[in-house]
């Protein structure tokens, strides 16, 4: 494992297995983002969980402190990392193909780092970037996004535009608020809405990755 994959949490898939960069909420890479982490690995990829607050992480509730870790995080310097993340399982791999998949702010960088970096394929949960930050028409891979109705970060107007500027990507929108994949948060969390995203989710990285 390279230096690069030790900033984070690292979880082998199968032998030859394809790789995906996961990127977390403003919360921070808590048990839950590590918890997916796993997931991905029992349906068959090396995962990554990045973290991009170095090691800071907030407490459930804690908007504040979630508020001020995500207010000192420097773009560029958080997307190169993402960069380095996506290469060094390319090192370790050669021959995998490499996803990146994000929540909430994860998920807008998800899909900056598609613009910026050549990943395979792009899945942003209730994430996206501001236009000064990327430019989205660049992204090249193919991209499945998941998207809450009842959002008002991602909201559906977004969303719209998001939709215009990627013609070729494919957005799911849900009966459900913000976070609804997050099994921590009962106030937001949709358990029907969530399995269809993962189900979804799955079978994209399956098709793009593994091919």
């Amino acid at each position: 494992m390279t230096d690069t994959l030790q900033g984070g949490y690292f979880k082998e898939g199968p032998e030859g297995a394809p790789a995906v960069v996961i990127i977390h909420e403003w919360w921070g890479l808590n048990a839950h983002l590590r918890g997916i982490a796993d997931r991905f690995a029992a349906a068959g990829f090396t995962a990554f969980a990045i973290d991009l607050f170095g090691g800071q992480v907030a407490a459930a509730g804690d908007t504040a402190t979630a508020q001020r870790l995500v207010d000192v995080l420097q773009w560029p310097a958080a997307l190169a990392s993402v960069g380095a993340a996506r290469q060094a399982l390319k090192t370790r791999a050669p021959g995998a193909k490499v996803g990146v998949v994000g929540f909430c702010i994860g998920g807008a960088l998800a899909l900056a780092a598609a613009s910026k970096h050549p990943f395979d394929a792009c899945v942003p949960f209730y994430g996206i970037p501001q236009p000064q930050v990327a430019d989205l028409a660049t992204i090249s891979c193919p991209v499945l996004g998941h998207y809450a109705q009842h959002d008002d970060w991602c909201t559906p107007a977004r969303v719209d535009a998001l939709q215009k500027q990627l013609p070729g990507a494919t957005l799911h929108r849900y009966d459900a608020h913000h976070a609804f994949f997050n099994d921590t948060r009962p106030e937001v969390y949709s358990k029907a809405q969530a399995t269809l995203a993962w189900e979804r989710t799955v079978g994209f990285l399956s098709a793009q990755l593994k091919a």
